[in-house]
């Protein structure tokens, strides 16, 4: 028996072991069925019949293969009723989270690390001006969001917490309780508020002067935000320049912005700019963050110029990326259309916002590209305990408390002071006594302080809501203008064309015009010379139809020649993208070469990288040994092509990444170079200055330097072996969910975050998938979708989102468009009933409840 004892122990041993792992094999099997389970219950049904609450009339849904909805309804408002259902349907977590952010209230749904995010929008206001926005709605537009949140709310009224959205679920397991409010107009109206908040453009320009200004002479600073070159590159109206050679650089003087300070001493600025700085960065984004290279591409050519004989128009916003896209796309359709009820229209809208913001109906076409005016201005208050300066005089501040509230602790309150410029943005906590005591005139007032308040166009009521409803209606240039007209923020460009043939371009917004100054610094709040008169007539803004040389590019340049028009801005795109659409349509035009739908689609994925245009000679030029000659041997077999899978690719961009570190990593916090085209400008000029200071003992040295550290880096990156090197091996495209996605909670990540996907582009090329130098390369801001719209058949159209229709993880729709956009593909855009029909694979019909 004692021989047996030892093999029977073995064998409970083993039988312990294998019915632990039986038991482990089967909880994960139960746990991975419970979260499959909590997944699939939350996913909407999309064919079929339903009875819905709220709808007057039947209305239908009907879904294509990439599961985009396609509204038809007898009725306004059973349409924007339904238009509400769908987007609850597919994306109400994210119209949740984003009208929490918009609010300034993400505390009280996803906990204490987002007080001070929140304090900024309480600060900023955007739910106050957008509650005074619908109550000043016209009865149309008001009709309209009412329709549509009743239609957010029918399905609320169906589903709660997991049934909803995944996100509640995960929500739950942290802050267990919370219970969505129902839809109101004023969530979509703060939506729109701070979507437009994220397109304001030029404060980042403002505040990184500011910050340059206390370590750099007025010249150098100047010297880092180089005005517009407009010998050079083209504007949106008006003859373009000349073309220059492929590959020469042609030289133009730039229009440079003002380096006064506005008799502010910048050096004691410098401890709130930065931690305004910092609190502009902590704030969630809606759309984009400012100073990411964001930016659009646009253009339009006539049908004298296209092999369709009619306008063909094409359109790609470039915003950061997020998952889901900022972008929905559906087509609206009365049916019938007649005066009670208008609409026919398709393209791209916003989650939680009726209507479409660009994209076509039946007879007029439209995008917009960001305008990039200058509509915010920094005032530096002199303040006193309960008071600012005035003038001679010291006035009270307005005053109002918010209460924060935060999942999972105490409340916050915070008290938000306000001159007759705007609201403090600085001074939320302690931090400018040393500021004080050190500015010259602080001997006068000895308490004093000294703050930063914003004034912003966005601070007022906006009409655009109404625009975007009037614009869906519109039927022809004249009709379009008078919806643009209400058009207040954000300031946009809109190219515009039409089945009779006609092209247009209108700049729109509501833009400042300035007593004294450019808008370029802070200015002192207490002198009455800096303070804003009036705003830009709509008459004034730039606008042109039907232009003789038969096409208009908008890509965030200027849209009038130097000193022509309003001053918009002294903060324009380089041009470097709309050189580059400028010179292929004027090419194909010039050879008589009928523009197609194929070349407006590879020209939205055109990769020629200006970056190399600009530096490659002079590395070519450069005497080398060592891997900095590898290096150069290897660009010499390059053609300036940013391709997904080019070897000289990868390595030029390491080697740029490395230069701009070299020369400009001693910057002030917040102010080194993330890329993009304002420093290939830079660099671009400091080509011709080899003995220059900034080359840290000459231009050739740097240069050789950086090539030889970009060597190595490459090598630690992607291997010995250079013909295994891939520029998308080190940009790629990582898709997160903007909320938990971003709080580091794991699980979550892995469930909802998708990527990465290898990308070709770069910052300042036509396909704008824009890096940051300071972060890695990552993507960080892409061509969030992308349009092409055929006016001679609207069936003909193409589009594509960055990612997929739906917002539920696990959907087949979640980010199925992902893999075609990477390529550089499209798919097919129906419009007309017979078609939506055709290539319709769901059918939702949805019945008046008890109908």
């Amino acid at each position: 028996m004692g021989s047996d004892r030892p093999r029977t122990h073995r064998h409970r041993i083993t039988a312990f072991f294998v019915s632990l792992l039986v038991l482990v094999l089967v909880a994960a099997v139960v746990a991975a069925g419970l979260v499959w389970w909590t997944v699939q219950r939350s996913f909407p049904e999309t064919s079929g019949r339903i009875e819905v609450a709220g709808l007057d009339q039947p209305a239908v849904v009907y879904r294509d293969d990439a599961g985009v909805p396609q509204v038809v309804a007898e009725t306004t408002a059973d349409l924007f009723f339904t238009q509400g259902y769908v987007h609850a349907q597919d994306r109400f977590w994210e119209m949740d989270y984003r009208r929490h952010a918009a609010s300034g209230r993400l505390a009280e749904l996803l906990g204490e690390q987002y007080v001070s995010s929140d304090a900024l929008a309480r600060t900023l206001g955007w739910r106050q001006v957008a509650e005074r926005e619908v109550e000043e709605f016209d009865d149309t537009t008001r009709a309209v969001y009412e329709a549509y949140a009743a239609g957010v709310n029918a399905y609320l009224d169906e589903r709660s917490g997991a049934d909803l959205s995944l996100e509640y679920a995960l929500l739950g397991l942290q802050f267990p309780g919370y219970e969505p409010e129902p839809w109101t107009p004023v969530d979509s109206a703060v939506w729109l508020k701070a979507a437009a908040w994220d397109l304001r453009a030029n404060l980042d320009d403002e505040l990184d002067r500011a910050l340059l200004a206390t370590a750099l002479p007025p010249e150098e600073v100047e010297r880092l935000h180089p005005g517009f070159d407009y010998d050079t590159a083209p504007t949106i109206l008006g003859d373009p320049p000349p073309l220059p050679e492929e590959g020469d650089e042609a030289e133009g003087e730039a229009d440079g912005a003002s380096t006064d300070a506005a008799e502010t001493d910048q050096e004691l600025l410098a401890a709130p700019l930065a931690e305004l700085r910092a609190r502009l960065d902590a704030l969630p984004a809606v759309l984009t963050t400012p100073g990411s290279d964001i930016g659009s591409n646009s253009w339009v050519v006539a049908g004298a110029h296209t092999a369709t004989e009619l306008p063909l128009l094409a359109g790609d916003p470039h915003l950061e990326a997020s998952l889901p896209s900022a972008w929905t796309q559906s087509s609206l359709r009365c049916a019938p259309v007649s005066e009670e009820c208008r609409y026919e229209v398709s393209g791209f809208g916003f989650a939680g916002v009726p209507g479409i913001i660009a994209g076509h109906n039946a007879d007029i076409a439209w995008t917009p590209t960001n305008l990039l005016a200058d509509t915010t201005d920094l005032y530096v208050e002199r303040v006193d305990g309960g008071e600012y300066l005035q003038g001679d005089t010291m006035v009270s501040f307005d005053e109002r408390r918010e209460v924060i509230e935060v999942a999972g602790g105490a409340p916050v309150t915070i008290t938000v002071r306000s001159t007759g410029h705007g609201p403090l943005v600085t001074g939320l906590d302690d931090g400018f006594d040393a500021v004080a005591e050190q500015y010259p005139e602080a001997a006068e007032f000895e308490d004093a302080s000294y703050e930063l308040a914003l004034q912003w166009t966005g601070f007022a009521p906006s009409r655009t809501a109404s625009a975007i409803l009037a614009m869906n209606r519109a039927s022809d240039w004249s009709g379009f203008r008078a919806a643009a007209e209400r058009w207040d923020l954000p300031a946009q460009n809109l190219l515009y064309a039409d089945v009779a043939g006609g092209i247009g371009s209108q700049a729109v917004g509501r833009v400042p015009v300035r007593e004294t100054g450019d808008g370029t610094f802070p200015v002192p709040g207490w002198s009455g010379e800096y303070r804003w008169s009036d705003i830009v007539p709509f008459d004034d803004m730039p606008s042109e139809s039907n232009p003789d040389r038969g096409y208009l590019v908008a890509a965030n340049t200027p849209p009038l020649e130097s000193g022509d028009g309003p001053m918009l801005t002294q903060d324009w795109a380089q041009g470097y993208r709309a050189s580059r659409i400028d010179r292929v349509l004027r090419e194909a035009i010039a050879a008589e070469q009928p523009v197609s739908l194929a070349t407006m689609a590879n020209l939205q994925v055109d990769q020629v990288d200006p970056a190399a245009a600009m530096l490659l000679p002079a590395l070519a030029e450069l005497a080398l040994d060592g891997d900095a000659a590898l290096g150069q041997d290897l660009l010499a077999d390059w053609d300036g092509v940013s391709d997904v899978d080019g070897a000289g690719a990868a390595y030029f961009q390491v080697v740029w990444s490395t230069l701009l570190g070299d020369l400009f990593g001693d910057l002030p916090e917040g102010t080194r170079p993330a890329g993009g085209d304002r420093w290939i400008r830079v660099v671009d000029d400091l080509l011709d200055e080899p003995d220059s200071e900034w080359w840290s003992g000459g231009r050739d040295d740097a240069l050789a330097g950086a090539m030889a550290s970009a060597w190595q880096e490459s090598a630690d990156r992607m291997g010995s072996d250079p013909a295994q090197w891939r520029w998308g091996r080190l940009h790629q495209l990582h898709l997160r969910s903007q909320a938990f996605g971003e709080t580091g909670l794991l699980p979550a990540r892995l469930l909802l975050d998708r990527g990465p996907w290898q990308l070709g582009g770069s910052s300042a090329v036509v396909d704008a998938t824009a890096w940051d130098a300071r972060e890695g390369f990552d993507a960080s801001s892409v061509p969030s979708m992308r349009m092409l719209v055929d006016l001679s058949d609207f069936d003909a159209s193409r589009w594509v989102n960055v990612s997929g229709a739906s917002g539920h993880a696990f959907d087949r729709n979640y980010v199925d468009q992902t893999d075609v956009w990477a390529r550089g593909g499209t798919l097919p855009w129906p419009f007309t009933l017979e078609r939506t029909q055709e290539l319709a694979e769901q059918t939702l019909l949805m019945r008046p409840a008890g109908g």
